[in-house]
């Protein structure tokens, strides 16, 4: 029992006794449903960042979206339905969270989307996108989420536009700086419920 009260969320395989609980919300005036689970991050409730990201987001002209890190899906579901000329790709190395996004893609009758598993990049290669939507793992380190920051600036076309949210007291200022260092602008896009939106700028 100790392995699985301790088990992450990022964690590639889940352990944890899978009990699926479905749950309605309502994000930018869009009635929607979502599967979740043991051993994925924010069972049973949307995440009060993830609510602040979908918020701030600005998908105007974006052809191709990535959700990194996508959970079960709400972040890129919500993407695909607010820009529904897109195509939107969510990844996670979390193989019941892969399996969860891509039934609530189904539940929502989400058609231009699709979930691909694996870490950081690696399902993308050398993919390039308009816009990246990241709720990132905070808990994993610094520089886990400094280097997906590097990865977004280097995934992203000229102009392409990095959206991430941090808990303010979790570094999100520290995360804000360092996107200075890979993007041509970097503002607060966003704010609430402890947690800060940042949107980085390509060159």
């Amino acid at each position: 029992m100790r392995e699985q009260r301790h088990e992450h969320y990022y964690t590639p395989e889940p352990v944890s006794l899978s009990q699926p609980l479905i749950y309605e919300d309502t994000l930018r005036r869009m009635p929607l449903k979502f599967w979740t689970d043991h051993g994925v991050f924010s069972r049973g409730h949307t995440d009060p960042g993830t609510e602040e990201i979908i918020t701030a987001m600005d998908l105007t002209g974006a052809r191709r979206i990535l959700d990194l890190g996508c959970g079960y899906g709400i972040i890129g579901i919500a993407a695909a339905l607010l820009a529904p000329e897109a195509q939107v790709v969510l990844t996670d190395p979390n193989t019941r969270a892969v399996e969860l996004a891509r039934r609530n893609i189904e539940t929502n009758l989400v058609t231009n989307a699709e979930v691909r598993p694996g870490e950081n990049f690696d399902p993308v290669l050398d993919e390039q996108f308009d816009v990246i939507l990241t709720n990132p793992p905070i808990r994993t380190g610094n520089a886990v989420v400094f280097a997906l920051i590097a990865g977004a600036a280097k995934h992203l076309v000229p102009g392409g536009r990095c959206y991430l949210v941090a808990r303010t007291k979790q570094g999100a200022r520290t995360f804000a700086g360092e996107m200075t260092r890979h993007f041509a602008t970097v503002t607060q896009a966003g704010q609430g419920s402890g947690y800060r939106v940042y949107l980085g700028v390509k060159e």
